[in-house]
């Protein structure tokens, strides 16, 4: 090769290195930008409101004087209208089914509904205890139900979820989940919630039970969720309250400390309140994990114990935490004037939400699984020895107690004057 070939050999090297590093150079100044934008954008969207937030609006009620889903509303504050005089502990009607009675009845239109470990779901005339229909589905009914538009929404231990027809108990829709769901569903926007023993979180479409979407958690989920300013709280037996929103599923808040939630939790005041095996909690209700925070947490703390670390920032979300006792805790907080009442063992516990103190507390003679309902001023809660109790709601005093035949695990209906709670023993009473 000559002096002349070679040199417009190495020209032509020369320029595609230039050109090539001239790409390399406008490659890297609009990647990187745009590399930077989206992951801004991506932690906007992952840990902040700024992006899709979730929708102030989606939540739902009851109509005044009915109850029509688990602990009465969406907030699951168990806490009714103060609508006619209070009970007085007289039996008012009594209807037997097959088998105990563990889900709290649901109150609409005239009608209360109940599922019965004899695989039917019930339907009976509030005011005077007639059955209307009975639905039988593949197994135990323990999945309190809800009722919007005239449709009843419940699970079954035969792995399906149903939609009824209120007035008929005709079945429109029914959608295979192949575990257990015993989570008392939620309706929001269109849509149904619940959890499920194949540790999923579920969002369906009411009208064609479809599957909108589904969150997993880490283990059994039979906590019933909370829906409020459109994000979802639920409880799961891996030892956490999860945060969701509504919308999408999309991740907020994962609260983990030892011990199952078996329990559903309430809403008051954008506060969320919910019990583990042996503790109270008060989380904000519009908190977030930072990220990484349960992965990195456990490391930290270990740094810190070594000085390695500075100390680390207090669990996202933790507003204050009550020791109850350890004992077992399955019950739902109810909420009113400032006032949390739960229980715990065989305990009832009244505990002031802004100072975090104890008021007082009243010890049952049995276990406690039934959730306490509060209207007029008194508290409703059943006991293990099968007596529904009604205490005064200021001090813990006793007002009357009525004996059923068996352990209470049905959590109270308050409404017009009138108590409706299921028994062990097989029976659903009304009680005025």
């Amino acid at each position: 090769i000559d002096s002349d070939e070679l040199h417009i050999v190495r020209a032509g090297i020369e320029r595609r290195t230039r050109r090539n590093r001239l790409i390399k150079i406008i490659s890297v100044s609009i990647l990187a930008p745009t590399l930077l934008i989206a992951s801004g954008v991506l932690s906007l969207y992952a840990f902040t409101d700024l992006i899709l937030a979730p929708s102030p609006d989606l939540d739902s009620v009851s109509a005044p004087g009915e109850w029509a889903m688990f602990r009465g509303d969406s907030t699951r504050s168990g806490a009714a209208d103060p609508i006619g005089l209070p009970p007085k502990g007289e039996l008012k009607w009594k209807f037997e089914t097959g088998a105990p009675v563990r889900t709290s009845p649901a109150l609409a239109n005239g009608t209360i509904y109940f599922g019965s470990q004899d695989f039917s779901l019930y339907a009976l005339d509030a005011e005077t205890g007639e059955k209307e229909w009975e639905f039988q589905t593949g197994s135990w009914v323990e999945s309190s139900p809800a009722v919007a538009a005239g449709v009843v929404y419940f699970g079954s231990n035969d792995g399906y979820f149903y939609a009824l027809d209120a007035d008929t108990g005709e079945e429109h829709w029914r959608h295979y989940i192949g575990l257990p769901v015993q989570s008392s569903p939620a309706i929001a926007g269109g849509n149904v919630f619940f959890g499920s023993g194949d540790y999923t979180i579920y969002c369906l479409s009411i009208v064609t039970g479809d599957k909108v979407w589904e969150f997993e958690t880490n283990n059994r989920v039979t906590s019933s969720l909370v829906i409020d300013n459109g994000v979802i709280y639920v409880g799961s037996m891996d030892g956490s309250l999860y945060g969701l929103q509504a919308s999408n599923g999309r991740f907020r808040l994962r609260m983990r400390y030892p011990g199952d939630v078996a329990s559903s939790p309430a809403v008051y005041d954008g506060v969320v309140y919910y019990t583990n095996r042996s503790r109270l909690f008060a989380i904000d209700s519009m908190a977030r994990n930072w990220p990484g925070e349960h992965d990195l947490r456990n490391w930290w703390i270990q740094f810190y114990a070594f000085r390695l670390a500075p100390q680390p920032p207090p669990i996202s979300g933790l507003l204050w935490t009550m020791e109850l006792g350890r004992a077992v805790n399955t019950t739902t907080p109810a909420i009113i004037d400032g006032i949390v009442y739960t229980t715990s063992g065989n305990t009832v516990y009244a505990v002031d939400t802004e100072k975090a103190d104890l008021i007082w507390s009243f010890p049952l003679n049995g276990t406690i699984h039934s959730s306490a309902a509060l209207g007029n001023g008194i508290l409703y809660v059943g006991s293990g020895d099968g007596q529904l109790f009604a205490l005064d709601a200021e001090n813990g005093d006793v007002e009357w107690s009525f004996t059923t035949g068996a352990a209470i695990r049905s959590s109270p209906v308050v409404s017009n004057g009138v108590i409706y709670v299921g028994s062990s023993d097989g029976a659903v009473y009304a009680i005025k």
